[in-house]
């Protein structure tokens, strides 16, 4: 019955559209009619200009295939279908990004494509759309870059763009589909193919007004994947300012200032994001590199205040705090969502101090599971359970909403219905000054119930227990309400596959928390 529950209060939230696509793919694949399309002739290519784009990281050395903080080397025989270190790890292996790091020679890169052309098939890993789409967009660059004709390569191209146009994402939707059209635009124009930019723009017209919102960020609410998404935005951007323009170019440049202003406002002033939801460092391209490419393409920034993705930040001298005082993301596709509403992150004097536990891995495990849900954020967790219901790798039934927001000057207030299944509401109040950060946590219900506040520290913050107060990084911490304050240890996971021990506090409170950060070193010289 719980498992019923589950899927149950997880498909019910999907579009319909969802749920078709999914049975026509699986359909046509199982009756065999799926593989790469049959191409007699291929369109005339035509190399394309690109003002200098954000160089790949160095991901390959010699055979060493380096991704996601794991290495392998591979000799004398590429396994494009690698599977030892999880499905993410092989997706990166198919990406192709090497191709475009700064160390990239020209005549190992052809002989690297040759080889996946020559020892893959259209079963394997590498031919999923996602995958298919990032190495398009990665051979058009690398082609173009190096001048290179080449037939066998030209006809592998065309026929995994005719795949892709088969087979957009319509069954995932979000970052996927986006990722698609990115590619179909760049294939397109790559091929002169109108029938492939047809689809994209259409794709990107309708995508693009959905999943940005009107505050610049991206629907899914992860700063990690809004800085992929801008990246690849711009690309778009470069391809139609450097290629013949395009009349989608206007709304491409339109979402991207959005998007440079979200993410100037979301950006802590000593460069990095806040690691809310999936994001991890290493990943994609950090926020100087983004505004600096922007700067290159001479498009300008366009910066609403911070509403509509549910984060707000506010800045003092020595402290910088983003809350989450928002929705999950959207209804339909929260596979990159963890059970963190009305949780914060905190810099003070320009390092990390108060932080998200971070993401190490998308495989379906323990760690996982530990890293979506409520206990490993910044926020209140009753009779253990999640505010939100996550489970599987990128799955999430019932769901927390936010109500009650009130956002007056020097304080925020809002509520949740996460516990609502058990009578329970979670308010949280913030307030602050140059001086001191108060958080006010209640929780409303006629019972008794167990509630735990969870504060989550740098790997690099010392934490002590002094006079009835945690003192760590320049600020002292009390609490008012506070029945037992524990200091134990938990895992950072900053990068994927990269475990750091930490420490974490943990307060128990009847039905009503005052926790108030004091600033109490002055800021270092």
């Amino acid at each position: 019955m719980k498992n019923f529950l589950l899927y149950f209060h997880t498909a019910r939230h999907l579009k319909l559209r969802q749920v078709l696509y999914r049975i026509f793919y699986s359909a046509r694949k199982r009756f065999g009619v799926a593989g790469l399309p049959r191409v007699s002739k291929i369109p005339e290519t035509m190399l394309l200009k690109f003002t200098y784009p954000i160089p790949r990281p160095c991901s390959l050395k010699g055979r060493s295939f380096i991704f996601l903080n794991r290495t392998n080397d591979f000799s004398n025989h590429i396994d494009w279908n690698f599977a030892s270190y999880g499905k993410l790890w092989c997706y990166n292996l198919n990406y192709f990004d090497f191709l475009n790091q700064n160390e990239a020679v020209s005549a190992d890169g052809l002989n690297l494509i040759h080889d996946f052309i020559d020892n893959t098939n259209p079963g394997s890993v590498g031919f999923e759309p996602y995958p298919v789409s990032l190495r398009i967009i990665n051979w058009i660059k690398f082609i173009s870059r190096h001048d290179i004709h080449d037939y066998a390569v030209d006809r592998s191209l065309y026929q995994q763009a005719l795949l892709l146009a088969r087979n957009p994402e319509y069954h995932l939707l979000g970052n996927h589909l986006l990722e698609n059209a990115f590619a179909l635009l760049f294939a397109g124009r790559y091929f002169n193919d109108s029938a492939l930019e047809a689809t994209a723009r259409n794709i990107l017209r309708e995508e693009l007004m959905e999943q940005i919102l009107p505050d610049g960020a991206h629907f899914e609410l992860s700063p990690m994947y809004h800085q992929i998404i801008l990246d690849r935005l711009l690309d778009c951007v470069n391809l139609l300012l450097n290629n013949g323009g395009d009349p989608l170019l206007q709304l491409l440049i339109d979402k991207s200032s959005a998007m440079l202003g979200w993410l100037r406002q979301i950006t802590f002033r000593a460069g990095s994001i806040p690691l809310l939801n999936d994001a991890a460092e290493g990943i994609a391209p950090v926020s100087a590199e983004l505004f600096e490419y922007a700067r290159r393409l001479d498009l300008a920034e366009r910066t609403v205040p911070l509403k509509d993705s549910g984060y707000r930040k506010v800045s003092g001298n020595r402290f910088e705090m983003v809350m989450d005082v928002g929705n999950i993301g959207p209804d339909y596709i929260p596979g990159h969502a963890h059970s963190d509403t009305l949780s914060f992150v905190l810099y003070v004097d320009g390092v990390p101090l108060i932080v998200d536990t971070g993401t190490s891995t998308y495989e379906t495990n323990e760690r996982r599971l530990l890293e979506r849900q409520t206990a490993a954020h910044n926020t209140v967790a009753i009779d253990g359970l999640q505010q939100s219901e996550v489970w599987g790798s990128f799955r999430v039934a019932q769901r927390a909403y936010v109500s009650d927001l009130v956002e007056l000057a020097g304080s925020i207030s809002a509520a949740h219905t996460g516990y609502d299944r058990i009578g329970v509401r979670h308010r949280r109040e913030f307030a602050w000054d140059e001086k001191a950060i108060t958080i006010t946590d209640t929780v409303e219900s006629a019972r008794a119930h167990d509630n735990l506040a969870y504060l989550h520290f740098h790997s690099d913050v010392l934490v002590s227990y002094e006079d009835g107060a945690i003192y760590a990084g320049g600020v002292r911490i009390s609490f008012i309400g506070a029945t037992e304050v524990k200091i134990g240890d938990y895992l950072s996971a900053p990068k994927f596959n990269e475990l750091v021990s930490a420490k974490l506090v943990t307060v128990k409170f009847h039905n009503k928390l005052t926790t108030t950060i004091l600033l109490i070193n002055n800021k270092p010289a």
